[in-house]
């Protein structure tokens, strides 16, 4: 039995989408995972303090002697590790538990090309050079391999299980309702309202899904807040509607609208930032510019497909690793 260390980015997260991730990494590595002893470390918190790494804590020796060791997916790569308090809790003097560690499905948290010194010097530390690293677009493919490290495509881990014969059973037809999602940490109050006002005239009912910590408090300052119905921040409230609601997905979150494709959910992502746009160039995901959002009207009536342009090859490639 092989020992098995997993760095969780679900624990001490404010978006619940880390956890349409983390359910995700689960699943697709159960066949690893079900098998060996496997042991739960958070990424937004430390996972030891610098002095322990330097003693023989119960921490660094599972880490130590641990097989293989994963960080499952998310925005986790940065240009700059130095500022405070970023996705990926780790500094130079707190590494020692990662060492070695192998990607999952990650990408880039921003729209960049060069990492400083002090990031590459971390990440040299930090990342497997052993194994290839699963990540979910070109743009972090070719930053980690700039930076010396192996790394294949594979979409993130939320997309694997969207395959073409899966997409064909996604509705096509407009559905009676609809959930939606908005962003508390990039707002555009003008086109967010054009968003809900679109909503409310096209829907009978209209859901919203409460998935980062300040959601809630930006969709009640909307016109006709009141004819919006809130559904819970967990995901068994949300995958609830998605299965009982007779919905369609419309949203700026990506995960949320990536989880409601894994059930059979007909979803429009409206692009933000800039993960949805690195996703969409290769995997084809059905999505529209927060700056065109008065095309949404005409895509909501017309029927449309769903095709993922997953990678099974470049997937089967990179978890053949462990086997």
């Amino acid at each position: 039995m092989k020992k098995i260390v997993k760095f969780n980015t679900s624990y001490g997260t404010k978006n619940m989408g880390d956890f349409i991730i983390n359910d995700s990494v689960n699943n697709e590595m159960s066949y690893l995972f079900e098998n060996n002893f496997v042991v739960e470390y958070g990424t937004h918190t430390p996972v030891t303090h610098f002095y322990q790494c330097m003693n023989k804590s119960g921490v660094m020796s599972f880490c130590n002697k641990a097989d293989y060791k994963f960080i499952g997916g998310t925005n986790l790569l940065s240009n700059n590790m130095f500022r405070p308090w970023p996705n990926w809790n780790v500094n130079i003097f707190n590494y020692a538990p990662y060492k070695g560690s192998i990607l999952i499905g990650c990408g880039l948290n921003g729209n960049f090309k060069k990492v400083n010194f002090y990031t590459k010097c971390l990440y040299k530390r930090i990342l497997s050079k052993e194994y290839i690293h699963s990540v979910r677009d070109d743009k972090t493919k070719a930053i980690l391999e700039n930076l010396g490290f192996k790394a294949i495509n594979t979409g993130c881990a939320t997309l694997w299980s969207l395959t073409s014969d899966f997409c064909r059973q996604i509705k096509k037809e407009k559905s009676e309702n609809v959930i939606f999602t908005l962003t508390d940490y990039c707002k555009d109050y003008d086109k967010d309202q054009e968003l809900i006002n679109i909503l409310l005239k096209e829907y009978k009912n209209v859901y919203f899904w409460v998935q980062g910590s300040e959601d809630y408090d930006y969709i009640k300052t909307f016109k006709e807040f009141n004819k919006i119905k809130i559904v819970n921040s967990n995901l068994a409230s949300y995958q609830n509607i998605l299965m009982n609601g007779n919905v369609d997905y419309i949203g700026t979150r990506l995960h949320a609208g990536i989880y409601a494709m894994k059930h059979k959910v007909r979803s429009i992502i409206i692009a933000i930032d800039n993960r949805t746009k690195d996703m969409s160039e290769t995997y084809n995901l059905v999505t529209v510019e927060r700056n065109n959002i008065n095309q949404i009207s005409s895509m909501i009536n017309r029927a449309f497909e769903t095709k993922i342009n997953i990678n099974e090859d470049n997937i089967n490639k990179w978890k053949n690793q462990f086997k």
